[in-house]
């Protein structure tokens, strides 16, 4: 008896294994959902205040307004806006999409231009991680749903091993929770 209730155990766990094995995309697909969830959470009209806590600008206070819109046919997002010091605008784009396990996109206009790389990152729970890059310059930029209606953003580099804040802002949903795609 204890002999056939092993085999059934493990009949049982070889058919899920193999089912598994067979179709890897089941993990991957609620993953995908949970990620898309994030994005689409983020989604929407966003103002607020940052500033530069590290460098060369330190100190230096900012005003950004930003529209998240999500893809009709991929994971990811895309944040356009501007941002303003004083007198002066500049507008800013970051564009996220998922690229097999992991993320790819651009901020500005990519590494190959004036901006950054997003070359990895990685979504869990209220909070997104993308790996970027520069060059030599390696850093992360954090996104952090506080709650519905608060967004931060942090952005640090690299320096010797050592993950360096340098630009945080703190966004506040201005839309209602409205939520764009792109097509």
């Amino acid at each position: 008896m204890v002999v056939s209730k092993t085999v059934r155990l493990v009949t049982a766990l070889t058919v899920v294994a193999s089912a598994m094995l067979a179709n890897p995309v089941a993990p991957a697909m609620a993953e995908s959902k949970r990620d898309q969830a994030f994005f689409n959470k983020v989604g929407g009209t966003w103002r607020g205040p940052g500033e530069i806590i590290a460098g060369k600008y330190e100190g230096t206070k900012f005003t950004c307004a930003f529209e998240g819109t999500t893809p009709s046919q991929a994971i990811g997002m895309v944040l356009d806006g501007k941002c303003r010091v004083g007198i002066f605008s500049q507008d800013m784009q970051a564009s996220i999409s998922h690229s097999g396990r992991s993320y790819k996109g651009q901020f500005l206009d990519g590494a190959r231009g004036e901006g950054l790389d997003i070359v990895g990152g990685n979504v869990t729970g209220d909070r997104a991680v993308m790996r970027l890059k520069r060059n030599h310059l390696e850093g992360a930029m954090l996104v952090r749903l506080a709650d519905a209606n608060t967004l931060n953003v942090t952005v640090s580099v690299d320096v010797n091993g050592e993950m360096v804040p340098v630009i945080g802002m703190s966004l506040d949903r201005i839309d209602g929770g409205k939520v764009g795609s792109v097509n």
